[in-house]
């Protein structure tokens, strides 16, 4: 089929010989064989399941042709059937009529309901003097066709996030839903519908305010628009074709491509620009909101009667007006910070040797209407932080004599 098919574009035998890596007489052979209208002489021995044709009448007469690989497994079990699932396949198509195609609907969503996003990796890109692999990563809104591109080194959960800010930032907004792949950075088992989603990736949706919607398995049309988007990065200027100084140049000239693609092509669903469809697509969108930093851990923990929460094996202060309540504890790059009521509390250094991490702030302010102030420090305590505060060369002898003092 190779052979007919590059014949019939005029392609010489020598190329197709040299494509298909074999010898320029088997080319001739094939071809003239072609020409003959030859019958392959194994198209007329019998199929391996012919004798089981009343039983694979009976089980298509019950659940349909569609999935044959559930008919081989019964023939197998019930019918001591030895044969392959190809060979199953080749009988049936000889025998049986196709099964009936379902239309696929085409849907144009509304303004500001709904985005797609993919990534896409482009080796051998020349940045600072050193050739990398570089991570494309889309986010199209699907009713004007608007998106944005973001380079990231990684597609790790941090990279995952950060790219979401930054394209949410150069959309102006949040859009209601959010069709993704099934990468584990947002799935974190199953797929599709199904799906369970990755923790992390639940909570900055939650934080954003947008719904997250896993596209069924195999199913790239289910996401076509930003597929569509891919292909046209791949076909457009080159990234590999010159040398960046750095990430943000190559950044930068991404950004005005893409302006220009807006402003030259038309929107299916408007007939206007993508430009113009987008600024009005912008008054649909969710408001943007203070976006959250990146974070690849996030866990709940609540706040004990010292005002420390547990995360990674060591304890962090917070404030304590928050003691016995729940707060969300991300962890971000160097950082975690402690999440309570949409708002963070407090943040501390992350993966130190210390395992007590505490800022006396937090410790220290008025009474809430069910929360008293810590008692305060007396005087040993506010001398020992007061002789920690200074150098050792530079503490006066006095000092350790009212430290003394106080002790007895």
């Amino acid at each position: 089929m190779t052979i007919k098919t590059l014949a019939s574009r005029g392609v010489p035998n020598r190329a197709i010989a040299r494509q298909l890596e074999v010898t320029e007489g088997t080319v001739r052979y094939h071809r003239r064989r072609l020409a003959e209208q030859a019958v392959d002489g194994r198209s007329r021995q019998p199929h391996r399941a012919q004798p089981l044709h009343e039983a694979i009448a009976l089980w298509i007469g019950r659940h349909g042709a569609r999935n044959l690989a559930a008919l081989h497994e019964w023939l197998l079990s019930e019918h001591g059937y030895a044969g392959s699932l190809r060979s199953i396949q080749r009988y049936v198509g000889t025998h049986w009529p196709p099964p009936p195609k379902r239309a696929r609907r085409r849907v144009e969503t509304p303004p500001g309901a709904q985005a797609q996003v993919d990534w896409a990796t482009f080796p051998g890109i020349r940045l600072g003097g050193e050739i990398r692999t570089l991570q494309a990563f889309h986010l199209l809104l699907s009713h004007s066709r608007h998106g944005a591109v973001v380079w990231m080194y990684q597609q790790d959960m941090l990279s995952w996030l950060e790219a979401h800010n930054l394209a949410f930032e150069r959309l102006g907004g949040i859009p209601a839903v959010l069709r993704v792949d099934n990468v584990k950075t947002a799935v974190a088992r199953g797929a599709g519908s199904w799906g369970v989603l990755n923790a992390t990736y639940q909570r900055y949706a939650l934080s954003v305010r947008f719904h997250v919607d896993p596209c069924t398995p195999y199913s790239p049309q289910h996401k076509g628009k930003v597929e569509r988007a891919v292909r046209s990065q791949r076909q457009g200027e080159d990234p590999t074709a010159r040398e960046w100084d750095s990430l943000q140049a190559l950044q930068h000239r991404t950004d005005e491509l893409m302006l220009k693609r807006a402003r030259r092509c038309t929107c299916p669903a408007t007939g206007t620009s993508v430009w113009e469809a987008w600024q009005a697509e912008r008054r649909h969108l969710g408001e943007l909101p203070e976006l959250p930093r990146p974070f690849d851990t996030v866990a709940t923990r609540q706040v004990g009667t010292d005002a420390l929460v547990s995360f990674e094996g060591r304890q962090y202060s917070v404030p304590f007006r928050w003691l016995g309540r729940q707060v969300e504890v991300r962890g971000c790059a160097g950082e975690i910070e402690v999440v309570a009521e949409g708002q963070v509390v407090a943040r501390h250094a992350r993966h130190t040797d210390q395992r007590l991490l505490i800022d006396p702030g937090h410790y220290e302010g008025p009474a809430t209407a069910t929360v008293l102030p810590p008692t305060p420090l007396g005087r040993m305590g506010r001398q020992l932080q007061q002789l920690a505060a200074m150098p050792v060369e530079h503490r006066p002898l006095d000092l350790y004599a009212a430290l003394a003092e106080v002790a007895r």
